[in-house]
């Protein structure tokens, strides 16, 4: 049993079954091949079915050459314990040689979050006499009033906004969708956009319901939101490591520092588990304090 078969028929595994993004089976592939690549470097034709648990732990040694963090990687093990899993399921092996690989214990780490004055700092840097200066505003405004995804914002459908009901439908990740609620600022700077919008020369047909377009009419890409978000930023003189992300965290932070319900806001990020959620509640403890007071009958 070759490679390239057994990980073409992975990534249909992941995303037939799993219903993983793009980039999530993409992340899964590329940590397979780093073990492919192990093997044709050492010179070994170790075909997928006949990996041990001693050649795993010696591309452990070797990966830990490269001077990868702890996070790069647990992530590359949790990759190649996913991939023979997954062999263990299609009984190609009757053994997991990743069974005994142990991930290197992570602290959780905190997101970067923006205060709601280095956002206004943020938005009053953008340029409006810019050609992208509207759209650019309506992006950053639209990011923070619905904590979308940067990939959630560049598919985001004209047709898909309900702004009477005071709403937008997003596709996260495995393609599910969730309304969102978005507040007036923000569907404010969409309709100041329209306006820059619908002056372009040409739009692609392809892009024709894509909310958010380049100059040429094509629907943004992703590598352009966070290129001009760190221009904005450095502009706006915010020492902070900034991203299209960032924006989706602050979001989160300030809704639940507000008073938000936790499932609500599970419910808006589009988190399948609330675990995830629950790490927006780096609330200091006064905060904490103050709402068991409130709210405990005991108090």
């Amino acid at each position: 049993m070759d490679w390239e078969k057994t990980i073409i028929q992975f990534k249909s595994f992941l995303k037939l079954e799993k219903s993983l993004s793009p980039n999530s089976i993409s992340a899964y592939e590329t940590d397979i091949r780093k073990l492919v690549t192990f093997f044709e470097m050492n010179k070994q034709t170790t075909s997928p079915i006949h990996v041990s648990f001693e050649d795993l732990k010696n591309f452990l040694e070797w990966i830990n050459q490269f001077g990868l963090n702890e996070r790069s990687q647990a992530r590359i093990i949790s990759g190649l314990k996913a991939f023979f899993k997954y062999l263990l399921l299609e009984d190609l092996i009757e053994k997991d040689p990743s069974g005994l690989l142990e991930s290197p214990r992570l602290g959780r780490k905190l997101p970067e979050v923006l205060s709601i004055i280095e956002i206004d700092k943020i938005i009053s840097a953008i340029d409006l006499s810019l050609p992208e200066g509207q759209r650019n505003k309506a992006i950053i405004e639209t990011l923070y009033s619905c904590g979308l995804r940067v990939s959630e914002l560049v598919n985001l459908k004209i047709s898909n906004l309900y702004f009477n009901d005071g709403f937008v439908r997003v596709t996260g990740k495995g393609d599910k969708e969730r309304l969102v609620p978005i507040g007036s600022k923000a569907m404010k700077e969409i309709r100041l956009y329209f306006e820059d919008r619908n002056m372009l020369s040409k739009i692609d047909k392809s892009s024709e319901n894509i909310v958010f377009l380049n100059r040429r009419g094509k629907q943004l890409s992703r590598i352009t939101i966070f290129d001009f978000i760190k221009k904005l930023a450095i502009k706006a003189e915010i020492k902070k490591n900034i991203s299209p992300h960032t924006f989706r965290h602050s979001f989160a932070t300030h809704l639940i520092e507000g008073g938000a319900d936790l499932r609500a806001v599970q419910e808006m990020l589009g988190h399948e588990s609330i675990t995830t959620t629950e790490i927006y509640t780096h609330l200091d403890r006064e905060y904490l304090r103050d709402a068991i007071i409130r709210f405990h009958p005991r108090s």
